[in-house]
């Protein structure tokens, strides 16, 4: 039987993660065990290295991801549910901010048409976005560039901007003691099953949406106690960090400069506009300013959710955000496209 060759890739890809986050431990740097995968799988892809992460590996990653978000549901995080929709509202017109300026940024520095501007300048939901640039005949391989410099350089940026704020998190330092072996068996196949059923309806994120569902649930209930085995969420921060990297393979290295700069800016824009109306929102539900600058910032749902992890900076309030962010994107983006058209 033959071996999937990028199954034959995946343990030097690993590997060269596991080294990234060494090092990074090692220096200090934020969020080590995610930034440092992602920087150095970046890096060696970039210099012509194959690397990859096959889909059953990566949704392995998906899954123990979104159980260890579902965890943190404590009732202390339902009570401040009750402050959520104004500050979901704030979202969403910061969503609209970000959208319109970094789309004129892309237009006037970097010559990109309209369409192609608008759907680059689109904070996160990748697969819908780079479905919509095909049926709009978009440029699709800048739409493509752009939107994964913007999740590397989010995934790089934001644990340095938190750690520069000097704000520590508290979601982790409630110690419930380990979760029963009875019920992670138990919680696993459950969560499976509805990111399965997620799947097949096209949910975005879907098996971290229907893993964390399936956790938060359990946790909330207190019906599956307990915290995820530390040894397996930092094989899954390693695992995601990892993946980031593997997202340059096969990109055409002529247009890498100008799409890492137009990356780079249309970042810079978003989270400057993103940080703007956390702090809004900071004011209006009475969380750290830090906190809700994760729950803001224009990177993947399964990123940002796994940052407020490792910083403990209300997980569950975060990933709420970024779910929401995505549903708002849905109906967003093709309204703003038929505005633009007309």
């Amino acid at each position: 039987m033959a071996i999937d060759p990028a199954w034959r890739q995946v343990p030097a890809t690993l590997a060269i993660g596991a080294a990234g986050a060494g090092l990074f431990w090692l220096i200090g740097f934020p969020a080590a065990v995610l930034t440092g995968p992602a920087a150095a799988v970046s890096a060696a892809t970039l210099m012509g290295l194959r690397t990859a992460m096959p889909p059953m590996l990566r949704d392995a990653v998906f899954l123990v991801i979104g159980i260890t978000i579902g965890s943190t549901v404590t009732p202390e995080v339902i009570a401040t549910a009750l402050a959520w929709p104004l500050s979901l509202a704030v979202l969403v017109a910061t969503l609209v901010a970000v959208m319109l300026v970094a789309m004129a940024a892309l237009e006037r520095l970097f010559r990109y048409d309209r369409t192609t501007a608008l759907l680059a300048a689109t904070p996160g939901h990748l697969s819908y976005v780079l479905g919509l640039s095909t049926e709009l005949e978009a440029d699709v391989a800048r739409v493509a560039l752009v939107q994964t410099v913007r999740v590397l350089l989010l995934t790089l940026l934001v644990p340095v901007l938190i750690a520069l704020w000097g704000v520590e998190g508290t979601g982790y330092l409630v110690d419930r003691g380990p979760i029963a072996p009875l019920h992670l068996v138990l919680t696993v196949p459950l969560a499976l099953g509805l990111g399965l059923v997620l799947n097949r309806l096209r949910v975005p994120a879907a098996l971290v949406l229907g893993a964390m569902a399936v956790s938060a649930l359990g946790h909330g209930a207190d019906l599956t106690p307990g915290a995820i085995p530390p040894w397996l969420v930092t094989v899954a921060f390693i695992g995601m960090g990892t993946l980031i990297g593997t997202r340059f393979s096969g990109i055409d290295r002529r247009g890498l400069g100008a799409a890492f700069l137009a990356g780079f800016v249309t970042t810079l824009v978003a989270c400057a506009v993103a940080a703007a109306g956390a702090l809004v929102a900071a004011g209006i539900v009475g969380l750290p300013a830090a906190a809700l600058l994760l729950a803001f910032a224009p990177g993947g749902v399964e990123v940002m959710a796994a940052l407020a992890v490792e910083t403990g900076l209300e997980p569950a309030f975060v990933a709420a955000h970024h779910v929401f962010r995505l549903i708002a994107l849905t109906v967003l983006v093709p309204v703003m496209v038929v505005r633009l058209r007309r």
